[in-house]
């Protein structure tokens, strides 16, 4: 039995924020960004609701029908960015948050400055499942859906592994290491660029 899949709206924001919240709570990445404990309980879903804004206005976020996963998606272009806007991206990001918090502001211009730019792909932001439903292939179903369509119109895809689990599973998918891996400062956890060619000719150009 296949997995029901459909596109969220901003009637569906509260509940992709609770799960971002949740499924990340414990993530190597989530746990450098804030160390700790009381505070990543007290800010980490202020971040989750700010990325979740995010995509909603610029991206599309799917969803299991069951409300158990997430998936987060940004269609890049070729000729991805006004670098000027996106330099003051993560500093508003962090002044929205935690303006204490430098690590908020680090994590996004650590991450763009290693994202592939010069073709269009489709960027696998974040994909959350929550931790009583881990392990039954939620997550997989959730990116096979938009893999399927990468192949079909000759786009690849792009994501960074914040785990050596996930980076499994990606491998699993298709994905392959893209450049060096990202070792985020101060004794932080490590992160695994990872592209995706498509698998068949499509018609994108």
């Amino acid at each position: 039995m296949g997995v029901a899949i459909r596109t969220a709206g901003e009637g569906d924001r509260e509940l992709v924020v609770r799960l971002l919240d949740e499924a990340f709570q414990d993530d190597p990445v989530s746990g450098w960004v804030f160390p700790g404990a009381e505070d990543r309980r007290a800010n980490h879903p202020g971040l989750m609701a700010a990325f979740t804004d995010i995509v909603l206005a610029a991206g599309r976020i799917d969803l299991t029908e069951d409300g158990a996963a997430c998936a987060l998606w940004l269609s890049m272009p070729a000729d991805d960015h006004d670098a000027d806007a996106e330099d003051d991206d993560p500093a508003q990001l962090r002044q929205a948050v935690d303006p204490d918090n430098e690590r908020i502001e680090a994590i996004g211009r650590l991450t763009a400055a290693v994202h592939p730019s010069g073709r269009a792909h489709e960027y696998l932001w974040m994909i959350g499942v929550a931790p009583g439903r881990q392990g039954e292939g939620l997550g997989t179903a959730l990116i096979e859906s938009v893999l399927d369509r990468c192949d079909r119109e000759g786009l690849p895809a792009y994501l960074e592994a914040s785990s050596a689990r996930s980076r499994r599973l990606y491998e699993r998918l298709g994905f392959e290491l893209a450049g060096p891996v990202l070792e985020l400062p101060e004794g932080g956890p490590t992160m695994w660029p990872m592209w995706r060619e498509p698998r068949t000719s499509g018609t994108a150009s």
